[in-house]
């Protein structure tokens, strides 16, 4: 008989999932006309109110107590800078490309393991790293950069936000053991509301926008603007959805072992493809699958590998929530 606990974690890291693809849909279509950090603070605002609730339910307010307030301070930080970078892709490429490009971190924080905790990775794993990394650069379509072409460092932003979300789970393996995922969910959300508002005193008039014509740079500097009631509900749909998404993968991540779940995470990428075809009319090219396959294949391994290894857990939740606390 199978295991109901596994089929738990199944169906909330599926639902996790959805969430997150839907957030980045809302995001994307609300693009051109808000700026990213006033849609992060509201979306941290609303969403901080409904972790509150869950960390009631772990346990209450007392488990919001941390002898490591630094190192969460950081992780924060990571997370922020995680969801800046791939949001502002988000602005330029199609939902599934920058999906696909962002999955190479399950690859980055098995390189980074090594030297900043000190495991072992075997040549198998490395060569699934090194593989990682050419599935990356396929999708990157070097060949039709230019030298003026100001948007090529676009396709860097998503595998920037990658390596910041994996810095934060190497922070995830050392400050999970003595905090609550609600508890490490409030401070995030706590971080992104500081550290968004902040952008916005500082550059919430749009007085830098002139700075750059690039649509990623303009999503970050464009001027706050006081949303129309038809775009309110969009607004409070991305609240909502973030504390969804914490709840939903903390549950999957204590039903069964992270190795086990993890590989589920890549049910984003179809739905990714799925929305970005159905409505902005994005279609992969043969770049785009191929490094498709690379990345997910690579990435799929050292998931199984880290299993049978039995390396330390990659946290109690997924990576995808740097982009969905």
């Amino acid at each position: 008989m199978e295991n109901p606990s596994f089929k738990q974690a199944v169906a909330f890291i599926t639902l996790g999932m959805l969430l997150i693809s839907l957030n980045d849909l809302i995001i994307k279509k609300l693009s051109g006309a808000y700026p990213l950090h006033q849609m992060i603070f509201t979306r941290a605002f609303i969403g901080l109110f409904f972790s509150l609730i869950i960390v009631q339910f772990e346990g209450g307010f007392q488990i919001l107590r941390t002898s490591r307030p630094g190192l969460h301070m950081v992780r924060g930080l990571m997370v922020f800078l995680s969801n800046m970078t791939y949001f502002a892709a988000l602005a330029v490429l199609p939902l599934g490309h920058a999906t696909a490009l962002f999955f190479i971190s399950p690859i980055l924080i098995t390189a980074l393991s090594i030297p900043l905790l000190g495991e072992t990775v075997g040549p198998r794993r490395i060569a699934a790293v090194i593989m990682g990394f050419v599935g990356v650069f396929i999708m990157m379509k070097p060949h039709t950069w230019r030298a003026d072409d100001v948007n090529a460092f676009v396709f860097f932003l998503p595998v920037l936000a990658a390596l910041f979300y994996a810095l934060m789970q190497i922070l995830t393996r050392k400050l999970s053991i003595g905090s609550k995922p609600s508890a490490m969910a409030v401070y995030i959300q706590m971080v992104f509301i500081t550290l968004s508002l902040a952008i916005g005193l500082v550059a919430g008039g749009g007085q830098y926008m002139g700075l750059s014509d690039n649509p990623s740079l303009v999503f970050i500097l464009r001027p706050w603007v006081w949303p129309p009631l038809g775009d309110m509900p969009y607004f409070a749909v991305l609240g909502v959805m973030s504390a969804g998404v914490g709840y939903s993968l903390s549950r999957a991540y204590s039903c069964a072992p992270a190795a086990t779940v993890a590989p589920f995470e890549y049910v984003l990428l179809p739905l990714a493809i799925l929305w970005g075809w159905s409505f902005f009319g994005d279609i992969p090219d043969m770049f785009i699958l191929i490094g498709i396959v690379l990345i997910v294949g690579s990435g799929l391994y050292v998931y199984i590998r880290e299993g049978q290894k039995r390396v330390a857990p990659l946290s109690p939740s997924s990576g995808a929530q740097s982009r969905a606390p």
